[in-house]
């Protein structure tokens, strides 16, 4: 550290949830995708098997632009785990709906989405752990549950649901 360098005076929040976040999302990668899933089509399974929704709301569940939705639906058609249908609601929307085979694949990933989250918190003992959760829903319900935006908009993390 050069003198110039300016001291902290709070710990490195940023650092320490994008580290923790990025090494679950790596682990969940690894698990997901020995069953030939990723994240992503995890996501749009699990959410498409809770209600009617269409490609765009499933979008926005998963934080994914228009590009990397199409092409994540793409894959999980061409693995027979969901299709595109038209909406019953809605004539002009197409709904991603999940295939027999899809929503049993959905409830093996589900299997191995909370192993992996029960691995991470099972690292910490009990009274810490239920503070962080504590803690951390406080925060994503309170002080940092809307994003502000900035002249250079940051990457969204992706929304709950």
């Amino acid at each position: 550290m050069t003198a110039m360098a300016p001291t902290r005076t709070e710990p490195d929040l940023s650092f320490l949830l994008d580290h923790t976040s990025h090494v679950l999302r790596t682990r969940m990668t690894a698990e997901l995708g020995e069953i030939g899933l990723t994240p992503r089509m995890h996501c749009v399974l699990v959410h498409a098997l809770e209600e009617e929704r269409t490609q765009a709301q499933l979008a926005e569940i998963g934080d994914m632009d228009k590009t990397t939705m199409v092409v994540t639906v793409d894959a999980l058609e061409k693995a027979g785990l969901a299709e595109r249908r038209p909406s019953s609601t809605d004539r002009r929307a197409r709904i991603i709906a999940v295939t027999e085979e899809g929503a049993k694949v959905a409830a093996e990933s589900q299997k191995i989405v909370d192993r992996v989250h029960e691995s991470a918190l099972a690292s910490l003992p009990d009274k810490e752990r239920e503070v962080l959760l504590r803690a951390l829903n406080r925060l994503v319900t309170g002080h940092l549950e809307t994003p502000v935006e900035g002249a250079r908009p940051a990457r969204r993390a992706r929304q709950k649901g």
